[in-house]
């Protein structure tokens, strides 16, 4: 179940718990609408830690530059390009 699933049962939970005035022999639906609340709240803190623990961020490491030996040339050119 993922966590759309997990927050149609609180919704549908609160729904029957605050919503309704509806009486059923045997049922009650208050208590029914607590426990898919209850269900739902457990199933998004699992998705959540599962989550959490899929979503490693590791740092990302820094280049090494070797730095470029440049090689000047005694007669004025510099690369080829006169400068």
């Amino acid at each position: 179940m993922g966590l759309g699933g997990c927050i149609i049962l609180i919704a549908v939970g609160a729904i029957l718990t605050f919503a309704t005035d509806w009486h059923m022999q045997g049922v009650n639906l208050d208590l029914v609408g607590i426990i898919l609340m209850i269900v739902g709240l457990i199933g998004v803190s699992t998705f959540s830690s599962i989550a959490r623990r899929r979503r490693v961020v590791v740092p990302p490491t820094t280049p090494v530059v070797d730095e470029e030996v440049r090689h000047r040339r005694t007669d004025g050119y510099s690369d080829g390009y006169g400068v």
